[in-house]
């Protein structure tokens, strides 16, 4: 089937989809990204992905052009068009056209555009076993604003996670410029130990998750500890499990750090708990 993308309240065929060459995402990554997933043909939590960036829009200065119900709409219709029901997405607002600068946009002119792709996840050998991670040499700068939104400028992590796979694994782990974990290139990061779950403070120059806060609201209900602090990185490399977040893999488990095995090697029992916990959730959301 032909892929469909949506753009700014079109769909058309993936080779006519284009945008301006003067549109501020492209020129100075002015912009904004949510990725999702749908489970039999509804998006998880699509309102807290659009609550989210709407968030980071009032920042940016873009979102009194924001209309969350028609973007909410947008993603349910080019979900729908391309057949897909288990699928990734991703929803992307830009400033759009503007005069030459680098003033900030004022003409209210966004661009939006809506992708989906059949889902494609790590094996289930992966979800057992765990990733292998190394910490990257790229530091978060936990001083800018702009690491707890999900803007397009997203070089910082690319290069991390190109350094992590020359480096025979999975996923990097950043540190900020304080020395502590921040988050890795795509996904959150937890650590259990003595029982409870740890995740760095969004001051820790983090992307606040929307899986990760489910996480949190989890492990309230399972009555698991659940602590915001900073971690150096002894702590996190004596952690009895490490797993990480994100919306499309949901909750993975880290098998080894710097080629340090972390626990058993394996999927602990707090990580294999929150995952159960949280697949109930995700298939009581599509009955």
């Amino acid at each position: 089937m032909e892929q469909l993308v949506y753009i700014n309240g079109e769909l058309v065929s993936r080779d006519k989809a284009r945008i301006s060459a003067f549109d501020r995402g492209f020129l100075y990554g002015y912009g904004l990204f949510e990725t999702m997933r749908s489970y039999n043909g509804r998006v998880f939590y699509l309102d807290r992905h659009i609550a989210r960036l709407a968030d980071s829009a009032a920042f940016l200065g873009i979102k009194e052009a924001l209309e969350p119900e028609k973007l909410e709409g947008g993603v349910l219709t080019t979900l729908k068009a391309n057949g897909l029901e288990d699928a990734r997405i991703r929803l992307t607002v830009t400033a759009g056209e503007g005069s030459r600068g680098i003033a900030l946009p004022s003409t209210g002119n966004l661009t939006t555009i809506i992708t989906v792709e059949a889902l494609s996840l790590p094996s289930v050998e992966k979800y057992s076993k765990g990733l292998r991670t190394s910490i990257a040499s790229i530091r978060r700068n936990n001083k800018s604003p702009l690491c707890r939104m999900k803007t397009l400028g997203y070089m910082e992590n690319m290069l991390a996670h190109t350094e992590a796979v020359g480096a025979g694994c999975d996923e990097a782990i950043l540190l900020n410029t304080d020395g502590c974990v921040a988050e890795c290139s795509a996904s959150n990061i937890l650590i259990v130990e003595s029982g409870r779950v740890v995740t760095p403070p969004v001051d820790a120059g983090i992307l606040p998750g929307i899986t990760r806060g489910i996480v949190i609201d989890l492990a309230a209900k399972l009555d698991i500890e659940l602590m915001q602090e900073s971690i150096g990185v002894e702590r996190l490399k004596k952690a009895q499990e490490v797993f990480i977040t994100n919306s499309v893999i949901e909750i993975m488990p880290v098998a080894s750090i710097e080629g340090r095995e972390v626990g058993m090697g394996c999927r602990g029992k707090i990580t294999e708990l929150l995952t159960a916990e949280y697949r109930k959730l995700t298939w009581s959301s599509i009955r």
